[in-house]
């Protein structure tokens, strides 16, 4: 027979027992609001990504799969794609970004490169910028292809454009029109300068508009600027005279350092982080193929001068530059240059016989086949979707890129 309890024994116990859940319940809510209203009061933190094609990104989702084949980047593939193999949407980081086709905006996820089918470093740049915060993000990105510093992103105060005495001497033998030259130089200069401060201000002057969750009393703090730029000025000739030789490039310097300050006046952010993305297509010129070494001093010169204005006294502390030539895939580069003796191949035995595009596919296939393992084909295959200067079209190298941007924004608020 079992014990029998007392009924207002047994209803005391429940009545403490629910009383007791109840304010547990609404300890846990208050908590959590206190906590969110705690978190909303922080000002939104904004990052601005400016540059020119390799800012845009031209790495194609086709080669997320290459990401994952190596264990050391197999991590930033589980961040950047779903087990089903879609990219992720990142609700806690949202994007407006200005290009070529006007503004792109919303949850950040691939699409934000070149077009819809590519990812530039805005992807793991903003992954893991979040994650360094753990609060939402907003990036404000502007990247157009083929833009140079001296002249496309020239800032104010570094004045206008000269052309040196060797260009005015090439122009007068070719008997052009100078005038008409300096004309449409100074119209140009600047230009993507102020489109880019135009679109910051814009977006900051309604950020509900491409972050819906923004509140007006939270406000927003300029958290950090990446600058991803440099093929343009480092191919040219005309402007840079002397890029064969120490200094040659130290007008390059100059600017950018003229960009550092006039940005931060422009937006009232005299403190603004600063990372200076410095080119490293080829990656280090000391691992150059013999192919490269033409460029070998060139590139290095350039890259010096590139990050320069990180080691001036004024901006210690709050410029930064990452030497993207660490991330290059020289395992790409060096199953490329064997292909290209089977691209020779082809070209022979196309000059011999006529061969449709079916038979020449064939063709490759089976020269591949008895030149690379079936792993060494498939990294081709999922590796590369673009030229060298744009970082081989690599999401393996652009995600790398990313997250060390990231990693690099100095400033002591950005620490969790």
């Amino acid at each position: 027979m079992k014990p029998q309890r007392c009924p207002s024994f047994t209803f005391r116990m429940k009545f403490l027992g629910a009383s007791r859940l109840h304010w547990l319940i609404v300890a846990g809510v208050l908590g959590l609001w206190s906590n969110n209203a705690v978190a909303e009061k922080k000002p939104l933190k904004v990052f601005i990504l400016t540059g020119q094609s390799n800012m845009q990104g031209h790495a194609h989702v086709g080669t997320f799969e290459h990401v994952g084949m190596d264990p050391k980047t197999l991590p930033l593939l589980e961040e950047m794609q779903s087990p089903d193999g879609k990219p992720r949407v990142h609700k806690n980081v949202w994007i407006s970004y200005l290009s070529n086709n006007g503004e792109k905006r919303g949850r950040l996820t691939a699409g934000f490169g070149a077009n819809k089918d590519k990812i530039g470093p805005e992807l793991t740049f903003g992954i893991y910028m979040q994650k360094r915060l753990n609060e939402p993000i907003l990036i404000i990105k502007t990247a157009w292809g083929g833009k140079s510093l001296h002249t496309d992103f020239r800032p104010p105060s570094a004045g206008p454009f000269a052309f040196g005495p060797r260009q005015l001497q090439r122009f007068k033998k070719q008997k052009k029109d100078i005038a008409k030259i300096k004309a449409d130089k100074a119209k140009a200069t600047g230009r993507f300068y102020r489109l880019t401060i135009e679109h910051v201000k814009r977006v900051l002057a309604d950020i509900k508009r491409v972050y819906p969750d923004y509140r007006a009393d939270q406000g927003y703090e300029l958290a950090g600027l990446v600058w991803f730029q440099g093929w343009n000025d480092m191919v040219d000739r005309g402007t840079y005279p002397n890029r064969n030789r120490k200094g040659g490039y130290d007008q390059y310097s100059k600017v950018l350092a003229h960009f550092i300050r006039d940005v931060r006046k422009d937006l009232s952010a005299p403190k603004l982080p600063f990372v200076i993305g410095v080119l490293g297509v080829g990656g280090p010129v000391e691992k150059y193929l013999p192919k490269q070494q033409r460029y070998r001093k060139i590139h290095q010169n350039f890259r010096l001068a590139m990050a320069a204005p990180a080691s001036l006294p004024e901006f210690k502390g709050n410029v930064a530059a990452v030497l993207t030539e660490k991330y290059w895939d020289l395992q790409l580069v060096k199953l490329r240059a064997r292909d290209a003796t089977i691209k020779q191949k082809l070209r022979k035995l196309r000059a011999e016989k006529k061969l449709s595009r079916k038979e020449q596919r064939a063709a490759q296939a089976k020269f591949r086949a008895a030149e690379f393992s079936k792993r060494e084909i498939k990294v081709l295959q999922k590796g590369v979707s673009n030229f060298e200067f744009h970082y081989l079209g690599s999401a393996k190298i652009m995600a790398q890129i990313g997250k060390g941007f990231a990693e690099a924004m100095p400033g002591k608020r950005l620490e969790k």
